[in-house]
């Protein structure tokens, strides 16, 4: 089948791989290049890295909508449009142009967490199971008819990062068969039941923000779902501090919400939380790199008793 292609972050390039191999890739759309790193140099999407090694041509426009680009679209011989994670939302003139339609990789079991931030919201939120689900896209946001859906088991270790990665991987996969049972005209796609939609909003720096009054598993499960970006965060002596991991550890007690309770500078250092306490493992200080807690304990002075946060923080 000749695909075309839209997608920019790290996620969307093992789907793109798996399509090379097994399709005609007639064009790659991804996300305008953007400056990064202290000398703000322009750098490539994921993805557009992973078209050009290919010899896939890749165009980059500011709105998608554009009425000139609809039209270089329209021109593109492509029998479906594969998007994933692209990052621009398409009009229906769009999405009317392909044969087969256009079809997305969605990080959740649809209908529970529409939206831009699913695999991270599923660990923020502590669920147990998550999925993909390839889907036919419709205007409204991630509404389309589905047309299968893959489980994966979020364990109590999983971070965004873990899940992420392994998730691109099962996304790649599904999307095949997906065009399998399209191209062979198998497709049963099942209409999603709205009632049961939940959201996945964009992730923000200031949610990552750590309330130390909440319980011990709804923290954890807030450094897990940040890490590696953008971070949970805390303060300590009025510097911000981002944690990275921690675990829940019995027999605490007594304490105030945010209260280093103790020190070892081979494990890390225990925090109270509303219910409990944990044991911050990694952690990285402002201008510094993650590290762990025995090496960053090594560099920097952690009191037993100092509050982590300001007091309103943990009401």
């Amino acid at each position: 089948m000749k695909v075309l292609f839209m997608g920019t972050p790290d996620f969307a390039v093992p789907v793109l791989e798996a399509l090379v191999e097994k399709h005609n890739m007639t064009a790659v759309i991804s996300q305008p290049d953007k400056p990064k790193g202290r000398g703000k140099k322009m750098k490539p999407t994921p993805v557009k890295e992973a078209a050009e090694k290919y010899g896939i041509p890749v165009y980059q426009p500011e709105k998608i909508k554009d009425e000139k680009f609809v039209e270089l679209l329209k021109g593109i011989d492509a029998d479906i449009f594969v998007v994933v994670a692209y990052g621009q939302i398409l009009s229906q003139e769009i999405l009317d142009i392909p044969k087969y339609g256009c079809i997305n990789v969605h990080g959740s079991l649809l209908p529970k967490y529409r939206g831009a931030a699913p695999i991270q919201w599923s660990v923020i939120n502590g669920e147990k199971e998550t999925g993909v689900t390839i889907m036919y896209m419709v205007k409204a946001l991630d509404s389309g008819d589905m047309i299968l859906k893959r489980k994966m088991e979020i364990t109590d270790d999983d971070t965004y990062e873990t899940l992420h990665n392994r998730m691109a991987y099962v996304g790649a996969d599904a999307l095949i068969e997906a065009i399998e049972l399209i191209e062979k005209g198998d497709v049963n796609a099942e209409k999603q039941e709205d009632s049961l939609a939940t959201t996945a909003p964009m992730i923000k720096k200031d949610m990552g923000k750590i309330h130390w009054s909440r319980n011990s598993e709804e923290i954890r499960n807030k450094i897990r779902g940040f890490n590696p970006v953008p971070g949970a965060y805390t303060e300590y002596e009025g510097e911000i501090l981002k944690i990275f991991k921690a675990d829940i550890v019995e027999g605490y007690e007594k304490g105030e919400a945010g209260e280093i309770l103790s020190v070892d500078k081979k494990k890390g250092f225990i925090v109270k939380t509303g219910n409990g306490a944990l044991l911050i493992r990694e952690v990285q200080a402002k201008g510094g790199k993650k590290m762990n807690c025995a090496d960053y304990l090594r560099g920097h002075s952690v009191e037993e008793g100092k509050i982590l946060g300001a007091s309103e923080d943990n009401m």
